[in-house]
């Protein structure tokens, strides 16, 4: 019997390349940062990388704040069901 061919996207090698090619990209994107002078308005955004990893921090913070106000906000499993 022949197997059902899975999505290449599916596939373990492919993700696992996947990963590796965004990680090259966001390494790609930290390079120009050591050639630029940077006019920071705060001493802290002139560190390396500190779009870089304001985004990280800003973004992982907006998922927290998501999954707190969903515990508030969500409805029960058997909502509808009543």
């Amino acid at each position: 019997m022949v197997e059902p061919r899975t999505h290449w996207l599916a596939r373990p090698r492919t993700i696992r390349w996947i990963w590796i090619a965004f990680a090259g990209v966001l390494l790609l994107t930290l390079i120009p940062s050591l050639f630029i002078e940077q006019h920071e308005h705060f001493g802290l955004e002139g560190s390396f990388g500190f779009y870089a990893w304001f985004g990280l921090v800003t973004c992982a913070a907006m998922v927290v704040g998501a999954k707190v106000l969903g515990m508030f906000l969500k409805r029960p499993d058997d909502y509808y069901d009543d």
